[in-house]
């Protein structure tokens, strides 16, 4: 089923909710190496890889969220009120703070002394902050850090709020991003 039904997330859905949780789990982990371990010479190039993996996940978003607005969202189960509004927020927030890191990554990118302006080498990015802008780089450091780890926090709440579904209320909400058909 490639579009969504009113009980399950089609192909589309679960491709882009997979392949964009894998590159924000790599784009976490990376950030923090990046800023922790490699000597200092060689960060540019861990700098510029991050970059442009950053770039990708903004892309696959924008597919990801007009997809998701063109399409049918499955129903969810019944709950009480209150977790409906959490679930609601939970991903509405999920998507916010992936557009908020990436887009202050893009911005940090530009203030660097040698701007990472491209993905992967293959095609340009124009920058959104330039260089002459330096002052704004430990602000928009400081941004980037704050909406990354708050994604990761908020990533975990989503997995262990999946889990429970899965596990304790077994209602198939967690199977829905699994497979195609809904579970009896």
């Amino acid at each position: 089923m490639i579009g969504n039904s009113a009980t399950t997330w089609g192909w589309v859905s679960r491709f882009l909710h997979w392949i964009a949780a894998a590159l924000i789990v790599v784009l976490v982990a990376h950030g923090w190496w990046m800023t922790e371990f490699p000597p200092r010479e060689a960060r540019l190039a861990q700098y510029a890889w991050h970059a442009s993996v950053g770039y990708t996940l903004l892309a696959l978003m924008f597919a990801r969220l007009f997809w998701r607005l063109g399409s049918v969202v499955p129903g969810l189960p019944a709950m009480p009120a209150w977790e409906r509004a959490a679930a609601i927020a939970n991903h509405w927030t999920l998507y916010a703070l992936i557009f908020a890191a990436a887009f202050t990554g893009w911005a940090l990118a530009g203030t660097l002394r040698q701007p990472l302006d491209s993905i992967f080498g293959v095609m340009r990015i124009p920058p959104i902050v330039s260089g002459s802008e330096r002052g704004l780089h430990e602000v928009l450091e400081r941004w980037h850090s704050i909406a990354a780890w708050t994604l990761a926090t908020l990533v975990v709440v989503h997995i262990v709020a999946a889990v429970w579904h899965w596990a304790v209320r077994r209602d198939g909400v967690m199977e829905r991003m699994l497979r195609s058909a809904p579970q009896p």
